[in-house]
């Protein structure tokens, strides 16, 4: 184990120190000028080397017009190190004689990016410290290798090549003399073929990597492997990576037979054409053939990603028995025999991600005894028989997201099990006693009841819990939580607590969780915190409520040793600031503070505390009054605010006033509710009276119709008797619209979209009764979609949503089309009570009439605010 986490320390230290030799520091700093030790000369339109103080240690040249770099180009400098002289906007760039002469402790030196450079043959002369160079797209042939240009640098540890003009890996005998060199980069190079003997110069070198990447190695010609040989004899390598090469299964069997017996740790072939993909036989998949020539090679990490292998025929690897890394992800994998991974005794990391598994058998992973993390994310696994992983001892990690399950099956003596991103219901409670993990990410999934909490924490070994991102929305707890529970990270955030708390249910949802000590409950539309709901947290030491819609929090609300509280995105006005006296760290940023007096104790401990804020200060601001809105809080002066005997006489006349209206308002509340039928009759009837109220005539506007009527068939007896009777002009004289509906005015006989089409079209507006029978009628979702599209074609709202029955906002989200209407209009619901009759179809009528337009968006104002201080 840990020769396989020194390998990918490795790997990931390589990956790091290309990146920064490829950025070449372009650092986020001015342009043209000295700071400190770095001179940034990058993009200063400079025609030759510029003058830089002795001190300076980093010089960067990048992207200008420098032709010519010679004996003459730097003076004495002894302290400069680092030399960037990339990407010259004017070519060719000419290196001279003894160019770098002067620069007698330079270790890093990139050339790249300069597609036409002219080396002199003694360019490089006097670089004994060199430990990088970068030659990479500099349009060099094979002579860079098989010549002497190098011959100086004896330090040399790092070589980038890549994408140059070499056709041959011929290195010259100078190459000898570079004892430290382990890094050699050929990537995207149009190298044909390498053969034994071409690397003479190289024997004896111990590389640590060896890059052949993207330069379509042994592809294009046969290869005579017979007079080939191994072109790795008597190199040692430790990563040699030939991806990106395209190569089929025959060429990866012929290679690896061709090295037998060279010492290789780590081999990536990814992005290759190996395998016959879905729904294709012209190609073989890898067989216990192709990969034998690595018998002896000491193999310790395989990369076979990226390519098209369907099927992991029995036995494909039974000679790598030193593997502990097998790639296999992104390929196009759906069966896996059994006996697949049969000789792999000693693997301890399998990698199946990005495949289109559907299911997994009992004899699926058989011969792992060691593995301990198989990786199955985004695949399709919907099934699995009985427990593919019980012949598994050491399994510690299962990594199932993005996949199709929609139960928990038995996940015995796991310490990770991730299942976000997929399809679970419900946790069976006959599932639980047999998981034992620590860490279980449930994120992304369907569930719905808060429940499934209490069940979860009978897991006695559980640690860490991520519920983010279902659907909890109700809870019916079927046990307690175990009070001997571990549990110290729980993620409840982007759910719907709200719905559960309202209702006062699972309230002590929090109460046997002692040892929890980071809770998350962002995005949960939370107005308020439920008296003592985190009472039982005694050793919470991170509570995150961000994003929720939180207007005032109690004294008693947060636990005492509480240390980082997020509280960003809420309506928070006036926040006491005693309540954050004991933190460490907080968030309020983008909250709504409403600036004066009130906000007074706030704006003093801003500038005061001790606690660090999250975020920046201009992340703090006012939301009101309108003179203040967007000035940081930390802006603002409390002068003024502390003349308590001034404010009496208005607190006294203010409580006078709210007794009085709070009076007056209860009484006109209780008499309109009782009556507000009869008071909505008598209001229609003074307004016509006393204003001579007319009934508006309707603009037919070339319209045959002013409105259809849309509803199920299966709700048309109720549609006729509630609206069409009180509507429609053919209905009673007193009714005023002319309707259209299926069952009198569809055309018999005609195709029944054309005729849904020729309604909408034809009417003024168009009316939508929305009810469970509705959403399960495909015709009718069909015309509501047409409704929508004249909203973008015509660039009209001719929209009306009626809903009817109990329907919850949240069941009509799940509907797409309905979604999209929300997100931009309002919709009217069918009164439960009938005294609201009449004021409903008033509505309903003004609806009819009404034109709506869409807004164009209007041109941005330049406002100028004054920061006060």
């Amino acid at each position: 184990m840990p020769q396989v986490e020194g390998m990918m320390r490795h790997h990931c230290m390589v990956v790091v120190i290309g990146t920064v030799l490829a950025c070449r520091g372009r650092l986020a700093a001015p342009n043209c000028t000295v700071e400190g030790s770095k001179a940034f000369y990058n993009s200063c339109n400079l025609i030759w080397v510029p003058s830089v103080p002795e001190h300076v240690v980093f010089l960067f040249l990048d992207f200008n017009f420098i032709q010519e770099v010679n004996a003459t180009s730097f003076p004495l400098r002894e302290r400069l190190m680092i030399l960037s002289l990339g990407t010259q906007k004017r070519f060719p760039l000419t290196i001279g004689r003894d160019a770098f002469s002067n620069l007698p402790n330079l270790i890093q030196l990139d050339l790249g990016g300069n597609e036409m450079m002219v080396l002199d043959p003694n360019a490089f002369a006097g670089l004994f410290r060199v430990r990088n160079l970068l030659l990479y797209k500099n349009n060099l042939d094979e002579s860079i290798l098989e010549e002497d240009y190098l011959r100086d640098l004896i330090s040399l540890e790092y070589l980038n090549l890549k994408y140059n003009k070499i056709t041959r890996v011929r290195p010259h005998s100078v190459f000898y003399n570079m004892k430290y060199l382990d890094i050699l980069d050929l990537e995207l190079n149009p190298i044909a073929s390498l053969c034994e003997g071409d690397l003479n110069s190289f024997r004896g070198a111990r590389f640590k990597m060896f890059i052949l990447r993207s330069t379509r190695l042994y592809n294009r010609s046969p290869v005579d492997w017979a007079t080939c040989g191994n072109p790795l004899k008597n190199i040692h390598i430790e990563t040699l990576d030939v991806g990106d090469n395209g190569w089929s299964t025959t060429v990866t069997e012929q290679f690896c037979a061709a090295i037998s017996g060279s010492p290789l740790l780590d081999l990536r072939i990814f992005s290759h054409s190996m395998g016959a993909s879905f729904g294709f036989n012209n190609l073989p998949d890898p067989d216990n053939n192709t990969f034998a020539g690595l018998t002896n090679s000491g193999l310790l990490l395989l990369n076979i990603s990226r390519g098209f292998i369907f099927s992991l025929k029995p036995r494909v690897f039974q000679y790598l028995h030193d593997l502990k890394l097998l790639y296999l992800n992104k390929n196009k994998i759906n069966r896996i025999w059994t006996e697949a991974f049969l000789g792999l005794q000693n693997l301890q990391h399998l990698y199946l991600s990005d495949n289109l598994l559907g299911e997994l058998f009992q004899g699926t992973f058989e011969g792992l005894p060691n593995v301990i993390e198989i990786d199955l994310k985004n695949n399709h696994i919907g099934v699995i028989d009985r427990d593919p992983f019980k012949s598994l001892p050491r399994l510690q990690q299962v990594d199932f997201r993005d996949n199709a399950l929609k139960v928990i099956d038995s996940l015995p003596n796991l310490n990770y099990v991730l299942l976000g991103s997929n399809r679970l219901q419900s946790i069976p409670v006959s599932k639980i006693t047999s998981i034992n993990t620590t860490f279980l990410d449930l994120e992304g999934n369907k569930l719905e009841n808060l429940g499934d909490l209490y069940k979860l924490l009978q897991i006695s070994a559980l640690q860490h819990l991520i519920l983010k991102n279902n659907r909890l929305s109700y809870c019916y707890k079927y046990n307690d939580i175990a009070k001997d529970n571990q549990l110290i990270y729980l993620d409840l955030g982007d759910n719907m607590l709200k719905l559960i708390w309202e209702r006062h249910l699972c309230l002590d949802m929090f109460k046997a969780l002692s040892h929890l000590e980071i809770l998350h409950l962002n995005n949960n539309y939370l107005t308020h915190l439920p008296e003592g709901i985190f009472s039982g947290l005694m050793s919470l030491k991170t509570l995150n409520l961000a994003y929720n819609q939180l207007t005032s929090i109690s004294h008693e609300a947060f636990p005492a040793g509480l240390k980082i509280l997020k509280l960003s995105s809420n309506q928070l006005l006036y926040p006491d600031p005693q309540l954050f006296a004991t933190l460490d760290q907080l968030d309020i940023t983008h909250n709504s503070f409403y600036c004066n007096c009130l906000l007074s104790n706030l704006i003093m401990w801003l500038n005061q505390t001790n606690v660090t804020l999250a975020g920046s200060p201009k992340d703090i601001f006012c939301s009101g009054p309108p003179e203040l809105v967007g000035i940081p809080l930390q802006n603002l002066t409390t002068e003024g605010c502390s003349e308590d005997k001034l404010m009496e006489p208005l607190q006294l006349s203010l409580f006078i006033f709210t007794c009085v209206g709070l009076t007056v308002f209860l009484v006109a509340v209780v008499v309109f509710t009782r009556f507000r039928g009869a008071c909505f009759l008598c209001y229609k009837t003074l307004t016509q009276f006393l204003m001579r109220e007319l009934p508006p005539e309707l603009d037919q506007q070339g319209y045959k119709y002013d409105a259809y009527l849309c509803c199920s068939s299966k709700d048309f007896e109720w549609v006729q008797n509630s609206l069409i009777k009180h509507l429609d002009s053919q209905y009673s004289k007193k009714n005023k619209f002319a309707l259209c509906f299926e069952d009198r005015d569809f055309l018999p006989g005609e195709d029944h979209i054309n005729n849904i089409h020729d309604a909408i079209w034809n009417c003024r507006k168009t009316i939508c009764v929305v009810t469970r029978q509705f959403l399960k009628d495909g015709w009718c979702v069909e015309a509501f979609n047409f409704a929508q599209s004249r909203y973008f074609s015509d660039l009209k709202d001719i929209l009306i949503m009626v809903v009817a029955g109990s329907l919850s906002q949240y069941q009509l989200m799940r509907y797409q089309p309905i979604r999209v209407f929300l997100q931009r209009g309002k919709y009217l619901r069918w009164p439960e009570d009938h005294q609201d009759l009449e004021w409903f179809l008033n509505t309903l009528s003004h609806q009819i009439i009404k034109e709506k337009g869409i807004k164009k968006k209007s041109p941005v104002l330049e406002l100028k605010v004054i920061t006060v201080s």
